[in-house]
């Protein structure tokens, strides 16, 4: 998708905004004040002061504006003020200058011949314009903005100085915007600037490049979607935070950027053919180098004498296409400048070029930074087209990649190494090794750095070319790594190749690599036979005891830990787990330490713990970081991280790590996690980009196969959103589909928040299959207790015939909590009663959920209704919580809630509306209990003695009054609410 204009929405300016506010009401207090607006070109200047203009819209304020033009020195003097008062004359009429025409035709000629007054009358026409902005700002408040300073003439300059500096109108605020890029050394406005540092009321605002958060907050209002992350780190590293860089490639067919938008390209060369010839040789001998190089390098590879090297440097320095770094050297001022040059030389002079700094830095590493000796020596063998070389000099570079965890940058280089195999025909000699050797090492490297669909591609080739039966621990390596990336694809569940693997190790010997892999094989077999994948943990800890290794015990008991966690109870388990995560951390078994943080995190979430569930994984997420496994390892450990945080009713912090969580980019079903969560947030507090969350994560269910937590969650997910939009239809039919998922009994910690939301949309043939499955289901843990007691106040212990209607979920976005508005029959209050209700809300206070909570006060409310304090007071603590936590659906379902009852949270009682309080009338009343008689307005009318017209009347106001939207709901809501008790 591209965007085919420009964004409307200002995004990351909230800040600048704040100053221009803030200047603005100094002025509204009788002050003069000038905010001078500088930044580079494109960084979004005028786009920032264009909307400060919008928010004043309706405002008594006089808005001027004017524009200096590209003509130096020796341009149109006073063009801006020219443009700004003719502006004024054409809305005000020539009245505005009060008869004073001719003395201001200096500025406006149309107004007529000036008079004849040499240059030492200037200052006369400054007085001029100054008394004349006094005039207006008496009036009101005016604004002077003056675009592009940096092309003002000395006339303008002067003028502007007058009005700062001298006559000082009250009421005036002057905005100039110019561009920082354009200040070289000797630029005139450098002086004036620094001048005007100096005067009172003055100030500079330099508008910063947008971070990584605001590329993509852009680049979702152009495109009209929530970009995925490659996409965004594409553009964020090409256009570097400039927001008319990033409208570009948002525009262009590929917004991840295949080449510069040719509109673009010719815009940064423009600047480059502006410089000396030999300048734009030393540029271009720079580009190759990359972004940021060193004098010396540069002086080596051009091959200039010292004098020649520093007068280009020097030019183009002037030109703002090249700065100093902090590290002595140099930078291009934006990637793409270096980027659009480079592309623009002839293929000979590139690869030249890119030879002679291969060369270089291989006899002097030291002209580098430490460490990018290596990758910098392939990346210039491999431009260079010199194949051989270019093999060598990629392996050697993957592995010093190895070395930092950088495995992105490794796996590419191997890729690299793949691709030059067949190219060079002694590649085996050269590298010492072989292509199978180099497949296995490309796909777990492929792995390790998130790319699993390589992986999986690799490892199938890898797999075609072995003798399995002669090499049984390579192959059953092989085969574990396919059947895991299978898993996390979605494709299958990998048992035919895991069942092959554990065939294929009986075959081999019992050591530290045989313990690894049967860990792997049990680990893998856990989710589809976890009868098999207990009794190959119990052998592993057996094998790992006889070998009497320390690392391999501790490998033992953390994959025991992964294997079984779930079958154990967690306060048995954990234990054992904090054990093994400690003996971990004692060997500096960094890769084991973070999955058994994994596991611990987890348990401790489970039973309820969330703070101490918390404090771990944020402990472990370093970790990760370390060994370079921040998209697999890291993702769980952020979403354990913001999981424990939302059980907190810390929000806020939970959605900043699913955000860190979705910027890692996890590959598969991995994205299942963060994106569950964060759906579940964005749809408890109404955000409007719930919907396109919930879609993506929902797609995850047409995958051939999901884990049970994976697919009871985001069945989950499917009906909290149905029940959020108010299709009580599709809420039905998903939870008629959802609740006999197998996943349910094999999950119950996620199975039990299925069954709260399926209990908002039964009807009761329904909710007789979830007494059923509820009765069987066990409760083991804190919040699992919660959402039983929960499931009995929704659908109660047996059936009772009462209609109810009104209640789509309030708490859509989470599970537990009572119903809001429009949903479907079966929700609000629920079947159980009171002391259901009660016991719910004291199941919920005890687990510590907040959401949860609040969601069940309001069910109570809704029970209590005949007890209107302690309503009032249910309602008064649910508001609390859904204010504290943004979550808007809850705060109008309380707000609605309130007024039927005749309660608001936080008082007792709503202001009187008649002198008993209630919210209908006695009519209203005797009327409503004839409606939900089912009684015509007809009958009615006879039975009350009034007219049918006016029995109309009555129940259009009770339908009002109740927010309900036809005569059965209104029926319904008044049973609930014990509004037809005498």
């Amino acid at each position: 998708m591209t965007a085919s204009t420009p964004s409307t929405v200002l995004v990351g300016r909230e800040a600048d905004l704040g100053v221009l506010r803030e200047a603005l009401k100094r002025v509204r207090g009788d002050e003069p004040a000038a905010v001078l607006v500088g930044g580079e070109a494109g960084v979004g200047k005028t786009r920032l002061v264009e909307e400060f203009f919008r928010s004043l819209d309706g405002e008594p304020i006089r808005v001027l504006q004017g524009q200096c033009l590209e003509l130096g020195e020796e341009g149109l003097p006073f063009a801006p003020f020219a443009a700004a008062l003719r502006e004024l004359a054409r809305h005000e009429g020539r009245a505005v200058f009060d008869g004073r025409e001719a003395e201001f035709a200096r500025l406006l000629p149309e107004l007529g011949p000036p008079p004849d007054f040499h240059e030492a009358r200037r200052g006369h026409l400054f007085e001029l314009v100054g008394a004349l902005f006094a005039r207006l700002a008496e009036e009101q408040p005016v604004i002077l903005e003056i675009e592009d300073l940096h092309w003002a003439d000395r006339s303008t300059r002067d003028l502007i100085g007058f009005l700062l500096r001298s006559v000082r109108v009250r009421r005036l605020l002057l905005i100039a915007t110019y561009r920082t890029d354009e200040l070289h050394r000797g630029h005139p406005l450098r002086p004036f600037l620094a001048e005007l540092d100096r005067v009172r009321g003055v100030q500079r605002l330099e508008v910063d490049r947008l971070d990584r958060d605001g590329t993509a907050e852009l680049l979702g209002h152009l495109l009209g979607l929530e970009p995925d992350p490659a996409t965004v780190d594409a553009v964020a590293q090409r256009a570097q935070g400039i927001p008319f860089f990033i409208e570009q490639f948002a525009s262009s067919a590929d917004p991840r950027c295949g080449d510069i938008p040719e509109t673009l390209r010719d815009l940064l060369l423009s600047r480059v053919d502006q410089l000396p010839e030999a300048a734009q040789r030393v540029l271009r001998v720079a580009a190759v180098g990359g972004t940021q190089f060193g004098h010396e390098l540069l002086a080596r590879v051009a091959g200039v004498d010292e004098a020649t090297l520093e007068s280009a440097l020097r030019a183009t320095v002037a030109a703002q296409l090249i700065v100093f770094d902090p590290t002595g050297g140099y930078e291009f001022r934006h990637a793409l400048v270096r980027e659009a040059v480079h592309d623009d030389l002839l293929p000979g002079e590139h690869a030249r070029l890119h030879a002679r700094y291969a060369q270089t830095i291989e006899s002097e590493p030291h002209l580098v930074a430490p460490d990018r000796a290596p990758a910098e020596i392939a990346h210039h063998w491999h431009a260079a087209h010199d194949h051989p070389q270019a093999l060598v000099a990629a392996r050697r570079a993957a592995e010093s990649a190895s070395c930092r965890y950088a495995f992105a940058e490794q796996a590419r280089l191997l890729e690299r190494v793949l691709e030059l195999w067949e190219q060079v025909p002694e590649a085996a000699t050269l590298l010492g090794t072989t292509h199978l050797d180099l497949l296995e090492e490309t796909a777990l490297v492929a792995i390790d750095a998130g790319d699993h669909m390589r992986a999986l591609s690799l490892t199938r080739a890898a797999i075609s070319d072995l003798d399995c039966e002669a090499e049984p621990l390579r192959a059953a390596r092989l085969l574990i790594r396919r059947a895991k990336l299978l898993r996390n694809a979605g494709k299958s569940d990998g048992a035919a190749e895991a069942r092959e693997a554990y065939r294929l190790l009986q075959l081999a010997p019992r050591d530290a690599a045989w313990l690894r892999l049967v860990g792997d094989v049990a680990y893998q077999t856990a989710g589809i036979d976890g009868e098999a994948a207990a009794r190959m943990a119990g052998e592993l800890r057996s094998v790992a005891a006889d070998l009497g290794d320390e690392a391999s015990q501790v490998h033992a008991e953390i994959t025991f830990g992964q294997v079984c966690g779930g079958r154990l109870p967690a306060d048995q388990a954990v234990p054992a787990m904090r054990q093994a995560v400690e003996r971990a951390r004692t060997a500096g078994d960094v890769s084991n330490c973070s999955h058994g943080v994994v596991n611990l995190s987890d348990s401790l979430f489970e039973l309820g713990d969330y703070a101490e569930s918390a404090a771990v994984a944020a402990e472990g997420i370093p970790d990760a970081d370390r060994v370079g496994v921040s998209r697999t390892t890291g993702v769980y450990l952020l979403v354990n991280y913001a999981e424990a945080l939302m059980a907190l009713g810390r929000w806020d912090e939970a959605d900043a790590r699913l955000a860190e969580a979705a910027r890692q980019d996890p590959p598969g079903v991995l994205a299942v996690a963060w994106l569950r969560l964060r759906a579940r947030i964005r749809l408890a507090r109404g955000h409007d980009g719930a919907a396109a969350l919930v879609t993506r994560a929902v797609g995850f269910l047409a995958k051939p196969f999901l884990t049970a937590e994976h697919r009871v969650t985001l069945l989950e997910l499917r009906l909290l959103a149905a029940l959020a939009s108010g299709d009580t239809a599709a809420a039905l039919q998903f939870a008629r589909a959802s609740v006999h998922d197998k996943g349910v009994f094999e999950r119950p910690r996620y199975g039990w928040a299925l069954l709260v939301a399926a209990s908002r949309a039964a009807d009761e043939p329904l909710r007789a299959e979830i007494r059923a499955l509820a009765a069987a289901l066990p409760a083991r843990y804190p919040a699992e207790r919660a959402a039983a007691a929960e499931v009995a106040a929704l659908i109660g212990s047996a059936p009772d015939g009462s209609a109810s209607s009104g209640g789509a979920s309030v708490n859509a976005g989470l599970s537990g909590g009572a119903s809001g508005e429009g949903g479907p029959a079966g929700g609000g209050a629920g079947l159980g009663g009171v002391e259901a209700w009660r016991a719910a809300v004291a199941a919920r206070r005890a687990d510590g959920q907040p959401y949860q909570l609040a969601g069940a006060l309001l069910g109570y409310a809704e029970a209590v209704a005949g007890d209107r304090q302690a309503a009032s007071e249910a309602l008064q603590e649910a508001a609390e919580i859904a204010e504290r936590l943004g979550a808007a659906p809850m705060l109008a379902a309380i707000d609605v809630l309130g007024r039927r009852l005749g309660v608001r949270a936080g008082v007792a009682h709503v202001p009187e509306q008649r002198g008993d309080g209630e919210v209908l009338t006695a009519r209203e009343r005797e009327v409503l209990r004839l409606v939900a008689e089912g009684q015509s307005n007809s009958r009615i009318a006879r039975e009350l003695f009034i007219s049918p017209k006016t029995a109309s009347v009555h129940v259009s106001r009770i339908i009002a009054k109740l927010e309900v939207s036809n005569r059965l709901e209104a029926a319904a809501v008044a049973r609930r609410l014990g509004l037809l008790e005498s």
